[in-house]
């Protein structure tokens, strides 16, 4: 059973833990996910595309991430999620934390810290190996194609981290 650590307004830890999905959050408490942006040196980003059986925004264009697990640091969080969705290591790459949004659903039990990174590093498209159970396709895009998505409503969190994508 997946555990994630629960958080205080201020963005410290409560002590408390809470299971993966279980939506049970009181106002003013949060948990912690992140998002890793990667960026080639040619200044295109890698997105993935989300399967069609998520239950939330299937098919929509996405960059890696998820929640921080019970005693994972952001960083290490960001690392892991980034590993698993697309088979590239981050660990040595140029870039890391750039800033943190929170998101509020009062009554709804699920509050949340986003930590977003960007990495810059180079890579082939033979080194990406997709997680197929969470994304559909991926592809390499640029600042301009991200923001059209944007602009479709079919990239998960556009206007929350489209500042990352400023080069």
């Amino acid at each position: 059973m997946e555990l994630w650590d629960i958080y205080d307004k201020d963005k410290k830890p409560t002590g408390r833990t809470m299971k993966k999905n279980d939506w049970c959050l009181k106002d003013g408490e949060y948990h912690l996910t992140v998002l890793g942006v990667i960026m080639r040196p040619d200044k295109k980003f890698l997105i993935t595309q989300r399967v069609m059986t998520k239950a939330w925004a299937a098919g929509w264009w996405e960059v890696s991430g998820g929640a921080a697990m019970a005693g994972e640091s952001s960083l290490e969080a960001v690392k892991r999620e980034v590993k698993e969705e697309t088979g590239l290591d981050v660990s040595n790459a140029d870039g890391g934390y750039v800033f943190t949004y929170s998101r509020e659903n009062p009554g709804e039990g699920d509050n949340y810290f986003v930590d977003i990174y960007r990495f810059e590093m180079d890579f082939d498209e033979s080194d990406v190996s997709i997680q197929k159970e969470e994304a559909l396709d991926w592809k390499l895009a640029s600042p301009e194609e991200i923001a059209e998505l944007g602009r479709q409503g079919i990239f998960l969190h556009y206007d929350s981290i489209k500042r990352v994508f400023d080069v």
